[in-house]
């Protein structure tokens, strides 16, 4: 019985333990900029559901954490920050992982559109003041099983 006490014991940690990263299903994401090279763990937005959500109504972003909106092809496309309550970087990636432009400390709870300016496959956004601080810039490469380098 004892036996059987500790087995149930050590499942239940494993599940605890696995639950939140399995429930948030979190993604490495890098981001390759002349300051050296940038991890992030992301949430894939995939789902039009999932896209139109976003990270509404989300009251903190930790640091190195974010979330990947793909578009599935190349599109412009334009994000908003209704129901956001945080400001966000938002970057505008090619198919090809290369980021095509920026939108920095975006405004909490804007309905104004912020338009890629060209096609891209995905939006990464990450709280703000991110990109300043780690120096990504538009050029930058972000490797991701979402793009595929030409």
């Amino acid at each position: 019985m004892r036996a059987w006490q500790w087995l149930s014991l050590i499942v239940f940690g494993f599940l605890v333990a696995a639950g939140p990263a399995a429930s948030t299903n979190l993604q490495t994401l890098e981001i390759a900029s002349k300051t050296g090279v940038h991890a992030f763990a992301v949430e894939l937005a995939q789902t039009d559901d999932e896209r139109a959500k976003g990270l509404m109504y989300r009251k903190e972003l930790p640091e190195g954490r974010g979330m990947l909106f793909d578009f599935r092809r190349e599109q412009e496309v334009s994000m908003w920050m209704q129901n956001t309550y945080i400001p966000l970087d938002m970057m505008f990636i090619r198919a090809d992982g290369r980021i095509l432009s920026i939108a920095e400390n975006t405004t909490p709870l804007s309905t104004r559109t912020i338009s890629s300016g060209g096609p891209v496959l995905g939006v990464l956004e990450v709280i703000g003041g991110t990109v300043r601080k780690l120096g990504i810039a538009p050029g930058d490469r972000v490797a991701h099983p979402m793009f595929r380098p030409r």
